[in-house]
């Protein structure tokens, strides 16, 4: 206890303010005494000032901005304890009426000190690569729904006759030459088909970036759990893994839940008690595919369907929505946590789920499996279906399922599996 404290006395307490170009360094001691005077580093000589004055008995806390993880990877190694600062509920806790770089710095380093830095989790490299490719795709489908929407309002503006949504094929855009568009327009027209064309294969080639990466480690062991529920599919899958990360870091579903914004907030003075609309706190994506996933399950699977229209009796569409992606959301809690089986689907059921994962993916992303063998190698991981080898959901389609035996051939790792 007594070599505790005297660690805490002797320790030093630094904070960086991270800007764009450079970063505002400062320290103090466990009473809140400047033991490291406010200084700007550049960033491009950041690593060598690290490796010179960081000590390793050190504590560091960072916010969470743009270049927060490069920087976090720099110090972690070298500092006891390196922390993300969550940046909204700092906010809440230091509010000045005199904001300088340096008064924030030393205001976030004695925060530290004090022990009352609300930090967050710091995802490891793979999941920052899965966030990273997922924001880019969502970025690329944004820019291909402003040139449609520009290209919708060329034929709104001149009343023209045109097909609804993103169908803008050969067939389809003889409205384009229409003699009531000028000259420009016309032109503006091609660039922006053009510039559609070239965003589509962008995303694309990051859709199946994301179909190969989800029947691979680490991403293969936890989609195998996601893929089998009603409304799943692989997008929407990688993003929810992606935004929760690891999964034992929710002790209970209502910290997911939380986490996800999807609660409803409460406004409570005195004996009132008030409540109010989803707090939307969290992480964006999350809420968007529990969203996607819901709409998807209550026009695919009738429990789902039956759950809907009893709550769209009782409020809006929307919101019965927004309450089956909760529900959604804690039964993607119960099977990650409890690495078992969809118990409302049967083994055929699932395998079909796995089939169609497997038409996804070409024969080199699915490792050398046929599609058969695709969807057996995940029942069998499951520890379902032994018994079963057709499916036949449609009787007048029935399908096919590969034996253990053969899947066993090629991947004679799975004998292991109890």
């Amino acid at each position: 206890m007594k070599e505790d404290l005297y660690a805490r006395l002797s320790r030093r307490y630094l904070a960086l303010d991270i800007h764009k170009h450079y970063s505002i360094v400062a320290g103090v001691d466990f009473d809140g005494d400047v033991v490291l005077e406010p200084r700007r580093i550049e960033h491009g000589d950041l690593e060598a000032w690290a490796l010179k004055h960081i000590e390793p008995s050190d504590y560091v806390v960072i916010e969470s901005t743009t270049n927060a993880w490069h920087i976090y990877d720099l110090l972690e190694p070298l500092a006891e304890k390196v922390l993300v600062a969550n940046p909204i509920k700092v906010k809440q806790i230091a509010q000045a009426r005199v904001k300088t770089d340096i008064r924030d710095t030393l205001i976030l380093a004695r925060l530290l000190a004090a022990n009352l830095i609300p930090s967050i989790w710091v995802p490891p490299a793979h999941v920052r690569e899965l966030r990273y490719l997922l924001s880019q795709r969502r970025h690329l489908i944004g820019m291909h729904t402003a040139t449609v929407n520009r290209m919708h309002s060329v034929a709104h503006r001149h009343h023209l006759s045109h097909p609804r949504g993103k169908r803008f094929k050969e067939k389809n855009i003889g409205w384009q030459q229409s003699e009531e568009l000028s000259g420009s327009e016309q032109f503006q027209l091609e660039l922006d088909m053009n510039t559609k064309q070239h965003l589509h294969a962008q995303t694309e080639l990051i859709t199946e970036k994301l179909r190969v990466m989800s029947h691979e480690a680490p991403w293969s062991k936890d989609m195998m759990y996601l893929m089998q529920l009603p409304g799943f599919g692989i997008i929407t899958g990688m993003t929810v893994l992606a935004a929760i990360g690891d999964i034992s870091r929710f002790p209970s579903f209502k910290k997911l839940s939380g986490y996800s914004g999807l609660v409803p907030g409460v406004e409570q003075s005195g004996t009132k008690k008030r409540g109010k609309r989803i707090t939307k706190e969290g992480r964006r994506d999350l809420r968007w595919a529990m969203v996607e996933v819901a709409q998807r399950a209550v026009k695919s699977d009738p429990l789902w369907e039956r759950r809907f229209q009893e709550l769209s009796h009782r409020m809006h569409r929307n919101q019965a929505i927004v309450a089956i992606a909760r529900r959604m959301l804690e039964l993607v809690w119960i099977v990650l946590t409890r690495k078992e089986s969809y118990r409302h689907f049967s083994d055929e059921r699932i395998a079909y789920k796995y089939l169609t994962w497997s038409w996804q993916l070409d024969e080199i992303a699915r490792g050398g499996l046929t599609r058969q063998q695709f969807a057996r190698y995940y029942l069998m991981r499951l520890g379902i279906g032994h018994d079963l080898e057709k499916i036949m959901l449609n009787p007048k389609y029935p399908r096919r399922l590969a034996s253990e035996a053969d899947v066993l051939a090629l991947r004679p790792e799975l004998s292991q599996i109890e």
